[in-house]
């Protein structure tokens, strides 16, 4: 069975069990994950499970990705803040959704990473996604406001930045703990509720607003 017939089994799948919308599942079914995977381990790239990407990171299971995906309503257009980009697939996925006319900022901590999702990027031409070295937990204040935030990593609390480059009416989708975690839906309108999906497990967020400030 070939990578192509793996990822449309994989997607229809996800799509019967999670209820997928049609955006999310034609994403989930079109961008290449093998591609972003370290190549010993492509013939897992399409079993559900997150996987090592090296430097102590993990490219998310295809349903969190997914999952993710559908909790902030994603759509055409909008442009979409991402913390931790990792090797790049959670942002493929994101920016097939929001199409040419969107935009994907995506900050990564690890220069190492940032190239390697910059290269798989640009190798599959995902032209508006911008790839930024930095630290996740302070946003990216050039390129606010936001109509979207998700982060793929826990956070001790809502990073105050984050809140603050959130437009007005905006949806935010982080995981927040340490030992236990939980991923929570935020919304800005005059105020800020948010809402428990249910429980995950992420890598931690790192950074100013995160478990332990970045290393100079």
């Amino acid at each position: 069975m070939d990578f192509d017939e793996k990822r449309r089994i994989l997607a229809e799948r996800l799509r019967d069990e999670l209820n997928l919308s049609e955006k999310v599942y034609n994403a989930i079914k079109k961008v290449p994950r093998h591609l972003f995977v370290p190549e010993r381990y492509r013939t897992m790239a399409y079993v559900d499970t997150p996987l090592p990407i090296g430097y102590g990171q993990t490219i998310s299971a295809p349903h969190m990705v997914a999952i993710m995906c559908e909790l902030l309503d994603l759509r055409e257009g909008e442009r979409v803040l991402e913390i931790g980009t990792g090797c790049g697939y959670h942002a493929a996925v994101t920016a097939e959704i929001v199409g040419k006319r969107g935009l994907v900022v995506s900050v990564e901590r690890i220069p190492e990473l940032a190239e390697i999702a910059k290269r798989n990027l640009s190798a599959l031409g995902y032209e508006n996604v911008v790839v930024i070295v930095g630290d996740g937990s302070l946003g990216y204040e050039p390129m606010a406001p936001y109509d979207k935030i998700y982060v793929t990593a826990s956070a001790p609390d809502i990073p105050k930045p984050l809140l603050e480059q959130l437009k007005i009416g905006g949806k935010m989708v982080i995981p927040i703990g340490e030992t236990t975690q939980f991923l929570y839906v935020v919304e800005r309108d005059n105020g800020v509720r948010k809402w428990s999906w249910g429980a995950v497990r992420f890598v931690p967020l790192y950074g100013k607003y995160g478990f332990r400030p970045l290393e100079e």
